[in-house]
């Protein structure tokens, strides 16, 4: 197990609501958070840890087994805890975008900008209301942003191979913008 807080980390939180929707492999939670496998198995490794998350070996069609993981209760109410947290974030952040206070997103941005990519994954942050957000203040997204930002519906396949519903794999179902680098909000649609 590593020395990370889960409450401090995003990328727990990604993995576990990537559980939580009944993606159940590291692979394919892996594909679905963008994150690469050997963290999505170090991260599942803490998250059963800590009791957050159970797994469970399952005979696979053609023999051999393979690993399937399912959130805990305890691990739910934690999940649901941080969800709450940041929307109440995102509520603000809008707020602070509607009225033009740029110096107070700015602020937030560089204190709390690992949180995004979370945001954009479990849908509490529009993909477009982000991208416009970081159009205003100038700045660039990272690649992780952009993942999220970029292929708001073609994450729809990913989720939907698990089971899951289409429009929870990964944020706002309402496009696909070709994954593009939109250079810090230089973008015309």
């Amino acid at each position: 197990m590593s020395n990370i807080r889960v409450n401090e980390s995003p990328n727990h939180f990604m993995v576990l609501d990537a559980i939580a929707r009944g993606i159940k492999t590291v692979d394919k939670i892996a594909r679905v958070t963008k994150l690469s496998k050997p963290e999505v198995e170090l991260i599942v490794n803490d998250l059963v840890t800590q009791r957050l998350v159970i797994g469970e070996e399952k005979k696979k069609l053609f023999g051999g087994k393979k690993l399937e993981f399912s959130i805990s209760h305890t691990g739910l109410q934690m999940l649901n805890s941080k969800k709450l947290e940041l929307e109440k974030e995102a509520q603000k952040i809008q707020q602070w975008y509607q009225s033009g206070q740029t110096q107070q997103l700015q602020s937030y941005m560089d204190n709390n900008r690992m949180w995004m990519p979370m945001m954009l994954f479990s849908g509490i942050m529009n993909a477009i209301f982000f991208m416009s957000m970081m159009s205003l203040m100038g700045m660039a997204m990272s690649p992780t942003e952009t993942g999220f930002a970029g292929n708001t519906g073609s994450d729809a396949g990913a989720a939907a191979d698990s089971g899951s519903n289409g429009a929870d794999a990964g944020g706002d179902a309402g496009g696909d913008f070709g994954g593009g680098d939109f250079g810090g909000g230089d973008f015309s649609f």
